[in-house]
């Protein structure tokens, strides 16, 4: 495994340690141990740099479904990089911007920085995947990290739904992608990315071309917020403000965008892909920026902001991509200037961005409000987060000299570029590119500026309010702030710090086929590029910017929804409403709470499933040739089991149904006597004796029998179920066992049970070697199921508790004896006999234990039997009495059985073999000669533990319920 591997994994490992942390640091704030972190994988990934920057790529495979293609890849180039240094980077902010924003005395802080470590491995996950089914196991994490990081303050109904809201977007959009992700793999028959590069020429022409592309760029859609699916951003706004500033600037919303510029190399060139993607970004950009002027909170407007941005940077993405369309890279490259515009516009918006998200908070957390019409004159009295909220907003708007600045400048270079391509009439309709890029950036001047204006200048009203006076943010809330702020004035002053570095070996990921091998995309990014159309656009942004200022006040239709019902937001709640109407009055017609309606179901499922599928495939053929005559023996047993079969529908009581089910299950172990497997017969045997006892001990507890099962159609409903399962179970088996194609595996396991495992007992050697695993998953299904029936038995609620010592004060303060203490018999000789007779029992089990490695026997039935002798003798002595003389936890019983089995099966990777692996061998032992010693007499412990404790569970748990 590489570093590049333990970097993605060493947050996910880092957060196990999250609640250790809180008992480590009594009194230290969480966020300090979270802190490295951060900057140790930033500190690793800038070390990258000098090696990326030079053309180099690293790329490391760990193998994990070979046989599905599926293995553990990651890929680091310019664009992998890029974003791993904005998720580590900004990461390394927020953790430390939260560590004196949240409260440690008040708030939840080793979950949120588990939620926390958790995003950012999923994040860097996604980034540096190539295989697309690894990407979409860390694209769908980010999806439930996020929903925890947005719910963290749970107690508040609007924060439950902008995460519920979130998830189900993003979660919906992320499985459209998978269907995109499958489709290419059909297309490609792989799952790498590089790989599917490397096949685009045998691609554009295929019929499910364009449908892998809708998919996957929906994926992309809902997580960077495009309209329509922009609505979860706003509502996921009630995170705290470290969240927003991380996930919601910098890091979860740029998924998509990474995703589009990912496959842009697959998908550019294609006209729908150019159409769709600029077309949604630019119509993106327009919609968030009017919705951004009409928001009144800080962070509604950052929210409408940041879909705004967005949008601009996937309308940038989708420009680009027209370098596609050139086979020549002297007719592509002015077109890949919008893809440089869309790296370097990525950069700025997170670096802004992040800073205003965190100038909010600042905002809220000391003056107690983000309303702009409460607030006002903080200039004053916080000048620092004043002026890190100028070099925001002002760069925000794209005003000189910030980096905003100069990546505007390339954004209007790209919209008048694209006028002179002629793909579907773009000539005429190119215009709409700079037009709307013109109109959208006069809105985006006007939020800014009134986000700054309203917020710090003129005269406070917080004198007003009942909140305590404004003042300054402590020096660790304001670091980094201040940090992202200096970056904003450093990179529009030296901007080509990042030429070379970051954007350059991006455009190369995003452009691959376009230059020769050693040549690079000649990068140079500058304040002054002297009178062109660019600043002319500019000077007119701010001209009538500064008119929608002053008129912003004065247009009351900017404060009113244009369509008061007909929103996206109540169509959405709307259809959520409808659906969960729907489902629930579905649901209903089926889920009637009566269990035997629901194994109707099945059964009518199971009948007609399987029947319709073996008559329309042939499958039923039933050959009698090979079968061997019936003796007698077996027809006397086969008369008497269908005998006690039909009887059971006409029992009068449960006692008699009990013990007709019983007689059936004893016929079935002499078919085992006779047809000589002793192991099967045994277990049968002891199966049936504790499963009579078990159904005793359910039915001891029900109400008499209903007067319906009585009538005459519950009856027969029984009996088509009752015949129908029997009889196609009857074909199924006749006709697997007459149409054989292979032969059978029961010569293997004959010949390969001693010499590979050092058995004679061909049945054990199977149940505890060579499927071991089923056994395994066996006996934790039932332990499961054990503390289940605990759980649903003995923790009763607290009101029944009430009733029963209210009822006991009544009778003065004393509750009588349960039936658990009672013994279960009254009877001398049978008490006196059973005493004898478990002696006799648990020795035999014990026989069969260690005996069950070559001769019938095994730990299974070894267990069977010791759980036997111990409901004999609770049966005749009582639980309570039971408990004094074995004074035993079963339940810690089943967790050590099971602990032992795991372990013996972890301990073969000591060895470099797989899981489960069995060793044996022959040792000369004092007194006892030359022994054969087996690693599955071990896991047979686990087992003969587990199933004694899982028995006796049940049984004691039933038989006490009466306490």
């Amino acid at each position: 495994m590489s570093l590049l591997h333990l970097a993605i994994l060493f947050p996910l490992l880092y957060a196990a340690l999250s609640p250790i942390f809180r008992r480590l640091g009594r009194g230290v704030h969480t966020g300090w141990f979270i802190l490295p972190v951060p900057v140790l994988l930033f500190g690793y990934f800038l070390s990258e740099l000098p090696f990326i920057r030079n053309g180099g790529t690293r790329i490391e495979a760990v193998p994990w479904i070979p046989s599905l293609g599926i293995s553990f890849s990651v890929y680091l180039d310019g664009l992998g990089l890029l974003f791993a240094l904005l998720i580590s980077g900004i990461g390394s902010l927020v953790v430390l911007y939260s560590i004196f924003y949240l409260d440690k005395a008040k708030e939840a802080l080793h979950e949120f920085y588990l939620y926390l470590l958790l995003f950012m491995g999923a994040m860097l996950g996604v980034v540096l995947s190539d295989n697309t089914m690894v990407l979409y196991g860390f694209w769908e994490l980010t999806s439930m990290s996020s929903f925890l990081l947005i719910a963290f303050w749970h107690g508040r109904e609007k924060s439950r739904y902008g995460a519920l809201k979130s998830m189900l977007i993003t979660v919906f959009g992320g499985l459209a992608m998978l269907g995109g992700f499958v489709l290419l793999y059909v297309m490609t028959g792989t799952f790498s990315i590089r790989e599917t590069l490397g096949l685009i020429a045998d691609l554009s022409g295929h019929g499910l071309f364009v449908p892998a592309m809708l998919l996957i760029l929906l994926g992309a859609f809902t997580k960077s917020a495009q309209f329509p699916f922009h609505i979860w951003l706003p509502d996921a706004m009630e995170a705290p403000t470290p969240v927003s500033a991380y996930l919601h600037s910098a890091t979860m919303v740029k998924a998509g965008l990474f995703l589009t510029a990912r496959f842009s190399p697959v998908f550019s060139g294609h006209a729908v892909w150019f159409w769709l993607v600029s077309g949604v970004g630019i119509l993106t950009l327009i919609y968030g920026s009017y919705r951004a002027l009409k928001q009144t909170d800080l962070k509604a407007i950052l929210a409408f902001s940041t879909i705004s941005q967005l949008g601009l940077i996937m309308s940038l993405l989708g420009l680009g991509s027209a370098a596609g369309f050139f086979g020549d890279p002297g007719g592509a490259l002015p077109y890949t200037k919008a893809t440089m515009a869309a790296i370097f516009h990525l950069i700025n918006h997170a670096i802004f961005k992040g800073a205003l998200f965190m100038v909010a908070g600042i905002v809220d957390h000391e003056t107690g409000t983000r309303d702009i019409r409460k607030l006002g004159g903080l200039m004053a009295v916080m000048p620092v987060t004043f002026t890190v909220a100028v070099i925001g907003t002002f760069s925000m708007a794209g005003l000189p000299p910030f980096n905003g600045f100069l990546s505007k400048e390339m954004f209007f270079t790209a919209v008048l570029t694209i006028t002179s391509l002629d793909v579907l009439s773009l000539q005429s309709l190119g215009l709409i590119f700079p037009v709307i890029a013109w109109l959208a950036s006069i809105l985006t001047f006007g939020y800014s500026m009134l986000l700054l204006l309203r917020t710090f200048t003129g005269r406070s009203k917080l004198e007003q309010q009942e909140e305590t006076a404004p003042h300054e943010a402590p020096l660790g809330m304001l670091l980094s702030p201040v940090v992202l702020a200096s970056l904003a004035v450093v990179f529009g002053l030296f901007p080509n710090l990042l030429s070379y570095s970051l954007i350059e070996p991006a455009m190369a990921a995003i452009h691959p086929g376009l230059l020769l091998p050693g040549e690079r995309f000649a990068v140079s990014i500058s304040m002054w590029h002297g009178w062109t159309t660019e600043i002319f656009m500019t000077i007119g942004v701010v001209a009538a910017g500064c008119i929608v200022v002053v008129l912003h006040r004065r247009v009351k239709a900017l404060y009113q929804p244009l369509l008061q019902r007909a929103t996206l937001n109540h169509a959405y709640d709307g259809g959520l409403k409808l659906l969960h109407q729907g489902s629930s009055r579905l649901t209903g017609l089926y889920m009637t709470g009566s269990l035997r309606h629901y194994v109707i179901y099945i059964f009518l499922f199971f009948i007609v499933s399987l029947g319709l599928t073996m008559l329309s495939s042939g499958a039923l053929k039933i050959d009698t040739s090979g079968f061997a005559p019936v003796s007698f023996y077996e027809a006397v047993i086969n008369i008497v089991l269908i005998a006690a079969v039909l009887a059971v529908p006409f029992a009068g009581s449960r006692l008699t149904a009990i013990i007709l089910t019983g007689a059936a299950g004893y016929m079935v172990t002499l078919f085992f006597v006779i047809f000589r497997a002793p192991d099967l017969a045994l277990t049968q045997m002891i199966v049936e004796t504790v499963s009579v006892a078990l159904f005793l001990l359910c039915f001891y507890h029900l109400p008499k029998l209903k007067k319906e099962i009585t009538r005459l159609p519950f009856k027969l409903t029984n009996a088509f179920i009752a015949v129908g399962v029997g009889t196609l179970m009857t074909l199924i088996a006749l006709s697997a066992s007459g149409s054989r194609t292979f032969e059978s595996i029961s010569d293997y396991f004959l010949r390969s049970s001693y010499e590979l495992a050092g058995g004679k007992n061909v049945v054990n050697v199977i149940l505890v070697d060579f499927r071991g695993f089923d056994t395994m998953l066996e006996i934790v299904v039932l332990g499961i199921a054990s503390y289940g029936i605990y759980a649903l038995i003995r923790l009763k609620p607290a009101a029944g508790e009430e009733r029963k010592q209210q009822s006991a004060s009544a009778r003065g303060g004393e509750l009588p004896p349960s039936a658990a203490q009672r013994p279960r018999s009254n009877d001398v000789i049978l008490r006196t006999i059973s005493r004898v007779a478990i002696v006799i029992i648990v020795m035999f089990s014990l026989y069969l234990f260690f005996a069950g490695h070559n001769r019938p026997g095994g730990g299974f039935i070894g267990a069977l039997m010791t759980a036997a002798a111990l409901i004999l003798l609770t049966i005749s002595q009582g639980v309570q009495t039971i408990r004094r003389i074995i004074p035993l936890d079963f339940r810690r019983m089943t967790a050590v059985g099971l602990l032992i089995a795991m372990t013996t099966g972890i301990g073969s990777f000591l060895f470099q073999a797989p899981f489960l692996s069995h060793a044996f061998g022959y040792f000369n032992l004092p007194l006892l000669g030359q022994t054969e010693l087996a690693t599955a007499v071990l896991f047979d412990l686990g087992v003969y533990l587990t199933v004694i404790g899982i028995t006796m569970t049940i049984i004691f748990t039933i038989g006490s319920d009466k306490e």
